[in-house]
Formats: structure tokens, sequence, C-alpha cells
């Protein structure tokens, strides 16, 4: 397993978040939008391994089950959640809306 140093991460994040925003600024006038979605751990990917889960989930202190759903919500978020934002963020619903950042986390306690 790859460690992530939680401060790159960041640093990375906060810098694809400010490239889109300067994106949105440049080509606005050519109608295009630019958005971010930020889904947060969604498990039924190939990064999540079952091990990778049961590690994290007992780090925690919590079963496999409460970390996956360990937001305001309680819900898991699946990459077909994801898919289908990002869908509907190409449709007409959101045919004005450019330089938003979305999360998608079921709720997260320390933002809220």
């Amino acid at each position: 397993m790859v460690k992530h140093d939680p401060i790159s991460r960041r640093a990375s994040k906060a810098a694809l978040n400010q490239l889109a925003r300067v994106a949105a600024l440049e080509w606005g006038k050519d109608g295009i939008r630019i958005n971010t979605v930020h889904p947060n751990m969604v498990f039924d990917t190939g990064l999540w391994t079952p091990e990778v889960l049961a590690s994290r989930a007992r780090h925690y202190g919590m079963s496999v089950e409460d970390y996956k759903t360990n937001n305001v919500l309680k819900v898991g978020i699946t990459s077909r959640d994801v898919a289908e934002l990002v869908a509907e963020l190409c449709g007409p619903l959101f045919a004005k809306t450019t330089a938003a950042q979305i999360p998608i986390d079921g709720g997260n306690d320390r933002v809220i």
C-alpha cells in the first residue's frame, strides 16, 4: 500500500481547485464550464481492497461498514453516485454553473 502524505495531498487538491478556478475564468467567455466534484472515499473502486478497508477501519476502531458510512447522513458513496453527479453537471440543470466545488461525501462534520 502506498502511503500518502496528508499535506501534499491537500496541496495537490488545492492546486487542482485553483487550476479549475483559473480555467473557469479564462474559458467562461467561450461558454465552457468548469466545476469540480469532491467525493470522499468511494469504496467500490480497485483502490479499496478488502484488506485496505479492514486496516483503515481497524485504525479508527470501527467496523468496515461503520467506516464506509462515516459521514453525517450515514451513507456510502459509490462510483455510480459520483458518475451520476458528474453526468448531471454536464446537463441543462447546471448549464449556468461554473467554478463550483461540489462535495459528494454524505456530509462531513469537519466542514459543516
